[in-house]
């Protein structure tokens, strides 16, 4: 969407303060031995505080309030009351809503507990990416020049985007145009960011995969060639300058 009035901005921060606020206690709720089922609940309990209707069970039926990603899984993990955490392992955690007519969206990777696995590495890399990434994006500036600078920077750090998963206009629904904003190059996209549109802009930095093939359970991804990735994703609003980080209490850059 176009943000117009400040009702429509009010009504956009309110609902991205819902997903981002889930998402950060979600996060700091996590522990060794819970299952993502328990997890997802907890997400779904701050959500209803706020009134707010989990996206992609609304939109798509899925079954569970947020996405729980666990290691190997790149995005779109279902909940299980038979999946337990474990010390050290890498997980994703997407949050979206709508709220009063709008919706937010947002996402994160982390380590839980000690970096056993050395895994930590390719979670900051892709905060640092998101940070360089949101820095660039003002009206005007090419779409796919901001995905060149994705996937330079990943490139830089020892890393892979994935190239089939990328960002998306938001607002008055979950994906709206501009859609496909990949983490790379496309040489045949000519668009560019818009001033006052509301975007999700999000990471899929990776150690060894190209593309995120879908397993038998309908939703949840995996590389193509295996190995690990993490995504961070934050909801903005374009403008002349630097962007408006609508889910800027998530904490990713804290």
């Amino acid at each position: 969407m176009s943000i117009s009035s400040e009702a429509e901005l009010l009504g956009m921060q309110k609902a991205s303060e819902a997903v981002a606020y889930t998402l950060r206690e979600m996060i700091k709720y996590a522990e060794v031995g819970m299952t993502t089922k328990e997890l997802d609940a907890y997400g779904e309990k701050i959500l209803n505080e706020y009134k707010a209707k989990s996206a992609p069970f609304l939109t798509y039926g899925f079954p569970g309030f947020t996405c729980i990603s666990i290691d190997n899984e790149f995005c779109h993990g279902i909940p299980s009351d038979k999946r337990v955490l474990r010390e050290g392992e890498l997980i994703n955690i997407d949050v979206s809503a709508e709220l009063n007519g709008y919706w937010s969206d947002n996402g994160a990777s982390f380590v839980l507990g000690q970096d056993v696995n050395q895994h930590q590495k390719l979670v900051d890399a892709s905060k640092e990416i998101l940070k360089k990434t949101l820095d660039n994006i003002k009206g005007g500036v090419k779409i796919s020049d901001i995905g060149h600078l994705m996937e330079t920077e990943a490139k830089k750090r020892g890393y892979k985007v994935i190239k089939n998963l990328g960002g998306h206009g938001i607002g008055r629904g979950l994906h709206e145009a501009p859609d496909e904003l990949l983490n790379y190059r496309n040489e045949n996209d000519q668009r560019r960011f818009k001033k006052n549109s509301v975007v999700a802009i999000e990471t899929f930095i990776s150690t060894t995969s190209t593309y995120a093939d879908t397993l038998q359970d309908g939703w949840t991804m995996v590389g193509n060639k295996g190995g690990f990735m993490a995504q961070h994703e934050h909801t903005i609003v374009v403008t002349d300058g630097k962007p408006i980080i609508l889910t800027e209490v998530n904490g990713i850059f804290a």
